[in-house]
């Protein structure tokens, strides 16, 4: 049985990556699905697999740190299928320098997108929600947000405040039926060119259960927050990292 049958879904950066892999997992359980990403190609292309495979998909350009943009994907989805019920708030970016080469400008990028576009979103879909009575909003973060890392600060810090944000969000929405909550992935084998590196390889070592995360491991656990099942579930940070932090 399906369990997202007459349930909408946007999905952020859902172009590539795991943002396609989760939007096809929702989409299969039968969910109609909003695909944004700033490549309109791969969004594109995200959507027709989708509407391939049987399902219900259409896309658009989103910059999430254009308020223009969240406000059309927004206005997207309502006019197509009448309503928001789900939000995954998955884009971002993650380069890397040390704190003391980091441009200023590669700073305020990473907090733009990372930070401010889960805000953004979150503000419009919770809108919608507000007037529906009920949603649920997931956000991306990050076992960086949790542990020590090097060479990407801009990054721990941006996730960081997206498990923040979660739990702030919860607690001001919650009174309208609306579930706020975050999947932070561990390593996840996402770019086959990084897999097979020396650093990734090394990064195996650390995991107790011996594997690297896959795009379906966050995708099956976006799942489960969405649904039915999650339903007394709201304000919490699902670790999905094979053991690597454990709380």
């Amino acid at each position: 049985m399906m369990r997202l049958i007459g349930k909408v879904a946007i999905i952020t950066g859902a172009g590539q990556g795991i943002g396609r892999i989760i939007a096809m997992r929702l989409a299969a359980e039968g969910a109609s699905v909003v695909i944004g990403d700033v490549n309109t190609e791969t969004a594109w292309e995200t959507a027709q697999e989708i509407e391939t495979k049987g399902g219900n998909a259409v896309s658009i350009k989103l910059d999430v740190t254009k308020r223009n943009d969240v406000e059309e994907i927004t206005r997207l989805a309502l006019e197509k299928f009448g309503k928001i019920d789900i939000l995954v708030n998955n884009a971002g970016i993650y380069p890397n320098s040390p704190i003391v080469d980091m441009k200023e400008e590669e700073w305020d990028l990473v907090m733009d997108i990372n930070l401010k576009g889960t805000f953004l979103c979150s503000q419009a879909a919770a809108r919608q929600m507000i007037i529906q009575g009920k949603g649920v909003i997931i956000n991306i973060a990050s076992v960086d947000a949790k542990t020590r890392t090097l060479k990407n600060a801009h990054y721990a810090a941006s996730k960081a405040g997206v498990i923040s944000f979660t739990r702030t969000l919860a607690g001001e929405v919650a009174e309208h039926h609306i579930r706020v909550n975050a999947v932070s992935p561990g390593w996840i084998a996402n770019d086959p060119s990084k897999v097979n590196t020396q650093r990734w390889q090394e990064a195996i070592k650390d995991i107790p259960v011996g594997r690297l995360g896959t795009p379906n491991d966050v995708a099956e656990a976006v799942l489960f927050l969405v649904s039915d099942a999650a339903s007394y579930i709201t304000g919490e940070v699902l670790d999905v990292n094979g053991g690597m932090v454990m709380d």
